[in-house]
């Protein structure tokens, strides 16, 4: 990849950062869509949402998303979007994922959701060992498949989180088989601490280079974009961000990642200027396009 290769910058917008702990963090539909635009404006060029109304799911669901992202297209018609997943506590396949359909159906989003493994989200308590309510987020078979199936069939391109070595196992098996939809972007997420419950974290890795040079000796000479983010924290803090700009990664940043940051526009800004500083400029979503390869809306 040439240095002057643009970097793909991804900004979740907001997750399951509260408005108690930053009062910034937008989780209206009306509030989404105007920071989204901000960030576009800014220079980001995917933008990645969770819903003020987390239980639904299906129908219900995606209309609370294209409340989000209709006002986004409607000034922004190229601008990339993508929700997370319902959490449903049957853990039902279709429940977390299906509200992609209505959503790709109404052409507003054209990158998906593909989570390839299952994790235990908490900190550690002073036993060091996990805290109660500790969340384990899971991911079968059945939730890959269908997740693959609904980006293959709807044209999505996936947005792939890694939060251990054995999702991006996954991955590159069905990269290797020919399998994964085209456009896929895989996401290295690394962690710090006070995300989910407090405490040092007790999932995923580090944002050290060692850790991301662990992926990318996995990735060999695989043609996937990846880029890095870390949770509970600001990645552009991290001597992981640089290393990824310089090795041809791209970035995701956003108060959903980093609870304490000042404004999802200010994280574009350090983004941008990290970028340039390196030789590499943000891409634009027409050059984000190319380069993961997705369909243009109709």
């Amino acid at each position: 990849m040439s240095e002057a290769t643009p970097v793909v910058l991804e900004v979740a917008l907001n997750g399951a950062t509260p408005k108690e702990r930053n009062a910034a963090v937008p989780k209206s539909p009306a509030e989404v869509a105007d920071d989204a635009l901000r960030c576009l404006d800014a220079g980001a060029s995917i933008i990645h949402t969770h819903s003020d109304q987390p239980t639904l799911t299906g129908e219900a669901a995606a209309e609370r998303y294209h409340a989000a992202y209709r006002p986004v297209l409607d000034e922004r018609p190229d601008a990339i979007l993508y929700p997370t997943i319902c959490f449903d506590p049957a853990n039902e396949p279709e429940a977390k994922v299906g509200h992609q359909r209505h959503l790709a159906k109404a052409g507003v989003i054209r990158q998906g959701i593909l989570d390839p493994g299952s994790v235990n989200l908490g900190g550690a308590g002073a036993d060091g060992l996990p805290m109660d309510g500790t969340f384990v987020y899971v991911n079968g078979a059945a939730d890959i498949r269908l997740s693959t199936e609904i980006c293959r069939e709807y044209r999505l391109g996936p947005s792939v989180a890694i939060f251990e070595p054995g999702y991006f196992r996954v991955i590159l098996s069905a990269h290797r088989a020919g399998t994964l939809p085209p456009g896929t972007l895989v996401k290295f997420y690394f962690s710090e601490g006070g995300y989910f419950g407090g405490g040092a974290p007790t999932y995923s890795a580090p944002p050290i280079p060692e850790a991301l040079e662990m992926y990318l000796a996995m990735l060999g000479d695989a043609a996937l974009p990846w880029a890095v983010a870390v949770l509970g924290g600001g990645i552009l803090d991290t001597p992981v961000a640089r290393m990824a700009v310089e090795r041809g990664g791209h970035l995701r940043v956003g108060f959903e990642d980093h609870m304490d940051a000042t404004s999802n526009v200010d994280e574009v800004e350090k983004a941008k200027a990290l970028c340039a500083e390196l030789g590499r400029p943000l891409a634009t979503t027409a050059e984000t396009e190319a380069l993961l390869g997705l369909p243009k809306l109709a």
